[in-house]
């Protein structure tokens, strides 16, 4: 049985919340400050803390640090009267797995908590699936769930194939605006002259070939939630036209004079360090505070290691399945591999990485040689598969340049294939061909 520690300095609110939780099979405590919550924790085995924000003495953001001081991995759920983005934020850093608003409802209470002891999260949004098992990312997920109740512009950051896009359609979909439209905007992979016109929209005869008005994304985003993904791809022109319509909420056509009043959530995207790009002047300052009000980062597969095994059988079932394949596992000596291996394209790799070895599996189990990655730690197989012809003796540009025409070549011309593998954004490799002529 789930033993919860509560606590409260006010007794009603205790005794209800113990009433409402013993009825679903916990045993629960009552501490009534912090002091007497500490001493009942370190004598007690608590599977979960709830603690309110606001009480005499110790507070329950100190007793939260306090609490994942000496026990990391124990779920604390924080509750008060008066809460702010700013708060919940907060303690979501300091590690609390929730962060609820007095009052709320029984239902809210029992699914908050039934979600803080469950070790496997899995959900689905638009057809995909996030699996894990991972503290550090139920955590991240459990910020995304607590944002989403807020019309507070979000900015996930993480490496690519951390799954930010799908990150961002959770919080959309966890928000009042769920019934609203969704539209995402990959800023990298439109060409610059084409992305304003993109974002904000056209009148007609506006530019050679603007035949009829045309809404921009911003305006069919209306209602719902605007993913500006790969933001740091932005031009610095377009990000000063950006600031505008954040700053006012509304949009002006290219070629128009009358402006759009927008009602708008806005989640923009990186893989890279905004605050670096900032000082090295490719990013505007002003931009990315109004971007970043609630920073989220997606852990790398690095970070999340016990979700490997987990997501690589996962992986495996769903491709035999698809590819009716009668596969029934993964060698010993090929999880070992999967387990060792860096990562760098992250779970979009290890999901590639998993079909191809599905495709290739001679018996019923994958073995090593079918997971096809490259020997050390971090060795990218998308892109360090074969050699390239000619390596020695040349300069790292020529060298450079082979290997991008190489992997261009292998993916059939797919520039955002290329990329991808190229762990480089589509705007960069546009640039680099046009350097090659």
């Amino acid at each position: 049985m789930n033993s919860i520690l509560v606590v409260d300095d006010e007794v009603a609110m205790g005794v209800a919340l113990k009433e409402a939780l013993s009825r679903k099979g916990y045993s629960v405590d009552l501490a009534v400050n912090g002091n007497e919550a500490l001493e009942q924790f370190s004598k007690g085995s608590y599977s979960m803390v709830i603690s309110d924000m606001q009480m005499p003495g110790q507070s329950g953001m100190e007793l939260l640090k306090e609490i994942k001081r000496s026990s990391p991995l124990t779920p604390v759920l924080l509750i008060t009267a008066y809460g702010t983005v700013e708060k919940a934020v907060e303690a979501i850093k300091e590690g609390a797995i929730d962060f609820m608003l007095k009052p709320f409802s029984l239902d809210c209470l029992e699914a908050a908590v039934e979600r803080a002891l469950k070790t496997e999260l899995n959900f689905e949004v638009g057809g995909k699936e996030m699996l894990t098992r991972s503290h550090v990312m139920n955590k991240a997920v459990a910020m995304a769930e607590t944002v989403a109740g807020s019309d507070a512009t979000v900015m996930l950051s993480g490496e690519s194939g951390t799954g930010k896009e799908l990150m961002a359609r959770f919080i959309h979909a966890k928000s009042e605006r769920a019934s609203g439209p969704f539209i995402a905007v990959n800023c990298a992979s439109i060409p610059e002259s084409l992305l304003e016109s993109e974002l904000f929209g056209h009148e007609k005869g506006a530019f050679t070939g603007a035949l009829a008005q045309r809404q921009g994304k911003f305006e069919q985003a209306n209602g719902g939630t605007i993913l500006l993904d790969e933001i740091s791809e932005m031009d610095l022109k377009l990000q000063a036209k950006l600031l505008r319509v954040i700053q006012e909420r509304e949009v002006e056509r290219v070629g128009g004079k009358e402006t759009v009043t927008l009602d708008i959530r806005i989640i923009a995207t990186t893989n890279r360090n905004l605050e670096e790009e900032v000082l090295s002047g490719g990013f505007r300052e002003d931009l990315f505070y109004r971007l970043n009000i609630f920073p989220l980062r997606l852990p790398s597969l690095r970070e999340r290691t016990q979700d490997v095994e987990y997501l690589a059988k996962h992986f495996m079932a769903s491709f035999s399945a698809k590819y009716a394949r009668q596969i029934k596992g993964i060698s010993e000596g090929a999880m070992q591999r999967l387990k060792t291996y860096g990562w760098p394209g992250n779970i979009r790799e290890l999901e590639n990485t998993i079909e191809r070895a599905v495709l290739l599996a001679s018996g019923s189990l994958i073995e090593v040689d079918q997971l096809e990655l490259k020997t050390g730690r971090g060795a990218s197989p998308a892109v360090g598969a074969g050699v390239i012809p000619g390596a020695e003796d040349i300069t790292i540009s020529e060298m450079e340049k082979r290997l991008i025409i190489k992997t261009l070549d292998g993916r059939g011309g797919n520039r955002t294939r290329a990329a991808e593998a190229l762990g480089i954004s589509v705007r960069t490799l546009r640039n680099k061909l046009k350097e090659y002529g």
